[in-house]
């Protein structure tokens, strides 16, 4: 089967999408939402102590990524918006056999 070809509308879409400046500071994202390090460690894919190391001051300072902060300002959006979000959208955003 051949890759469906994108229509104007999807190219406008990946255009928007791929010159958006989205992110989240981990700051930002713990102090709007009652999260664990652990949970946000596991939203961003990475160890407990490096997301430790993103509240720290001083030497054990670890600045987070681009990629670590779309994770959260994504995350944030689908918070902030999940009641307005269909449970079939949700479940195919990771389909998996758990339903959100």
């Amino acid at each position: 089967m051949s890759p469906r070809p994108l229509t104007s509308h999807e190219q406008e879409l990946i255009n928007q999408y791929s010159y958006c400046q989205l992110g989240m500071t981990p700051q930002a994202f713990y102090a709007k939402w009652q999260v664990s390090q652990e949970e946000m460690a596991a939203i961003c894919d990475r160890s407990v102590s490096t997301v430790r190391r993103w509240f720290h001051k001083g030497g054990s300072y670890r600045r987070p990524n681009p990629v670590d902060m779309r994770h959260l300002a994504l995350m944030d959006f689908l918070l902030d918006h999940f009641d307005d979000i269909p449970a079939e959208l949700r479940n195919a955003l990771c389909a998996s056999d758990q339903k959100i």
